[in-house]
């Protein structure tokens, strides 16, 4: 893409692209350092990032009825070669009509250089967010959340992990995420060893394909715990969904293997994508994480009430805790205590940071009861 050569200036650039001609033409007549160049699938705006602005956009797609479009900055610490190309991958996916316009083989190549960004930067984070047992407001574990530091690119983990899987590198992504939050959390369990305090307890996200790659086999996992510092015990693997899994034997026989060597394990956001009952019930997870969709105003909607009673039943009866994700109201929380819920995670009771931290004292009020606080969050379960 030699068309999009940086220019001279210094000052921090934008990109916008369109499906649609008018629009854009209109929007670059009115910007004096910008240029556009008409693609086959589409037309691309660069300019400086003080001209190039939201308003300026919003402005022009009134007047052409509201066209769809991307605009993104540009990372000027990116490659040469990829800066323009990782911009305008995420344009068009900021747009949401990739798909709609048969854009996949490009968006793969896009994906492929957006991951290629990633694997070389060392700059990336983790976050920890309490996870609490809801009926005594103790402390269970932090789930472990990846942040990517890629400047310029608003780019979330779930945007990684699809591009990953997309193009056939999600094993690649899981083992580099998890050498990142294995060295950083041994750091942390053994300075809190060190203050005398209980050993540190996380969750770490996987997907299906990693389960059951020979690099994440068993017993190599649990070495690769061991020499940071960890305990198989203190950890519990989510399986994400975000991956279909055509046959189950295969996972379940290496859910088995890991829960003998002490990992525990969940399943992640049940009741959305491809967490069903049937494979919850073949792989007999240790916890079962709600999908936050379905926790999300469920003091007020009787339908989402009456799934979670569904989960309940079920957890009880293959002997799964039930973690609701997403609580950030106390009128919801009050309804999944209410529910026989066992476990949350959410705004409401700690949110994410990169040293972890006691979750809320939140006070809840149950129906036909009187407020009652949950007592102080402080200590960790044993």
């Amino acid at each position: 893409m030699r068309f999009l050569r940086p220019t001279t200036r210094q000052e921090p650039e934008r990109l916008l692209w369109s499906r649609d001609l008018r629009f854009a033409r209109r929007l670059a007549r009115e910007l004096p350092n910008a240029h556009a160049l008409e693609l086959d699938s589409g037309i691309v705006i660069l300019g400086p990032a003080s001209e190039l602005t939201d308003a300026a956009a919003l402005r022009a797609s009134r007047d052409a009825r509201e066209p769809e479009y991307g605009l993104v900055s540009v990372d000027p610490s990116a490659p040469e070669r990829d800066r323009y190309l990782l911009a305008l991958s995420q344009a068009v996916q900021q747009s949401g009509i990739a798909d709609r316009i048969g854009m996949g083989v490009s968006a793969q190549v896009a994906q492929t250089k957006l991951l290629d960004y990633f694997f070389g930067r060392a700059s990336h984070t983790v976050e920890f967010q309490p996870i609490v047992e809801l009926a005594t407001g103790r402390l269970l574990e932090y789930e472990c959340l990846f942040r990517p530091d890629l400047p310029g690119m608003p780019t979330l983990i779930g945007s990684l992990v699809q591009a990953a899987i997309d193009t056939g590198r999600s094993v690649d992504l899981d083992l580099y995420i998890i050498e990142h939050v294995l060295l950083r959390a041994g750091e942390l369990s053994a300075r809190r060893i060190a203050a005398g305090e209980p050993p540190l307890r996380i969750a770490i996200n996987l997907t299906p394909a990693s389960l059951l790659d020979p690099q994440f086999e068993a017993t190599e996992l649990a070495a690769a715990v061991r020499a940071a510092g960890l305990s198989p015990r203190q950890i519990t693997l989510e399986c994400t969904e975000q991956q279909a899994v055509s046959d189950v034997l295969p996972l379940q026989r290496q859910v088995k293997a890991l829960r003998r060597l002490g990992f525990g394990f969940a399943v992640d956001d049940a009741g959305a994508g491809y967490a069903s009952f049937s494979l919850i019930a073949a792989l007999r997870p240790s916890i079962i994480k709600i999908d936050r969709e379905i926790v999300h105003k469920i003091a007020a909607d009787d339908a989402k009430q009456a799934l979670i009673e569904a989960f309940v039943s079920f957890g009880r009866r293959i002997r799964a805790r039930l973690l609701a994700e997403g609580i950030e109201t106390r009128r919801d929380l009050a309804m999944l205590l209410s529910l026989g819920v066992d476990l949350g995670q959410g705004y409401l009771l700690g949110k994410p940071s990169p040293e972890p931290r006691a979750p809320r004292r939140v006070e809840v009020v149950l129906p036909g009861t009187r407020p009652a606080p949950l007592p102080d969050v402080l200590p960790e379960s044993a």
